[in-house]
């Protein structure tokens, strides 16, 4: 809101604060989240590039100390199926979550689409209650 109204009543100053406030936080956002992702693209990259850095070190190092590095078929099978499961139980996780995060989002699409019928029903109680005391002219 780029021109400032006449009226200094409070309720009227407070809420052009906060409607400049949620603007502003309305245009950080975007930037926000898209920083964050990048934060977060860049280290799960940097995690995975780190433990490949590791295993290759180790492997060069077996490899040149001539050190045994075969794994018995029932342990391979072991570890093939553990990080099978543990691949799954993420992606499950990761579902459970998206689906908590959208019915809180609906939830909250829901209440705010009732703010103002709650609005309307406390005018009304106060309309209720002061109606006995208001002088008739």
């Amino acid at each position: 809101m780029s021109t400032q109204t006449q009226n200094s009543d409070a309720y009227t100053l407070y809420k052009q604060n906060v409607q400049k406030f949620f603007e502003n936080i309305t245009k950080q956002t975007p930037q926000y989240f898209q920083s964050i992702t990048h934060l977060q693209d860049e280290c799960m990259k940097t995690c995975e590039k780190s433990i490949n850095a590791a295993v290759s070190m180790q492997q060069e190092f077996a490899k040149k100390s001539g050190m045994k590095t075969d794994i018995p078929d029932s342990a391979k099978t072991a570890i093939v199926d553990t990080n099978k499961q543990i691949v799954q139980a993420s992606t499950i996780n990761n579902q459970l979550v998206k689906t908590t995060i959208d019915a809180t989002v609906q939830n909250i699409k829901t209440f705010n689409d009732n703010v103002n019928a709650f609005a309307d029903l406390n005018k009304n109680i106060i309309q209720s209650w002061m109606t006995p005391f208001t002088q008739k002219n």
